[in-house]
């Protein structure tokens, strides 16, 4: 483990690349399905995007260590393997919950810092702002489903 946090980061480009491939993945595994799937692709579809976001506020010198500490949870709900909806059993599906806790914490972020500094990091197609108010919206009824929308809401405080 002390290796791995020793290790470079990948470069920009590395990032980009690998970012863009999530997108694709995701956008073409959504466009595959429908019913339910469908219903909250626009929910699946932003993963790649927050994942990002996540990624990026953790590296910003102008983050505090507490709200990293919250960031870097995130990013760890995001690549943990087993989670409450867990993606090698459902594939992209699985990032439902991710977005969920995604959301809450960037929610958080947003209360404490300055919008700029956040949709600095933004590298989502629509407005962060929109995004954000649309799925804590329209999804605090998902969120309430998923398990971890409960947890968020439990610990963390926004």
């Amino acid at each position: 483990m002390g290796d791995t946090l020793t290790q470079k980061m990948p470069s920009e480009q590395q990032q980009q690349d690998f970012y863009q491939k999530l997108r694709e993945k995701v956008d073409n595994w959504l466009k595959s399905r429908s019913g339910m799937v469908s219903k909250v692709g626009s929910y699946i579809l932003v993963a790649p995007d927050l994942f990002h976001l996540l990624m990026k506020m953790m590296l910003d010198d102008r983050i505090d260590a507490k709200s990293k500490t919250m960031i870097g949870s995130g990013i760890l709900y995001f690549i943990a393997p087993i989670d409450f909806i867990p993606e090698f059993l459902t594939g992209p599906a699985g990032f439902m919950d991710d977005v969920v806790v995604a959301v809450f914490i960037v929610n958080a972020i947003l209360n404490k810092f300055s919008v700029d500094i956040v949709k600095e990091h933004w590298a989502g197609d629509e407005d962060l702002l929109e995004v954000i108010r649309r799925l804590t919206h329209s999804g605090s009824d998902l969120a309430a489903k998923v398990p971890a929308g409960r947890l968020a809401k439990r610990f963390i405080k926004l």
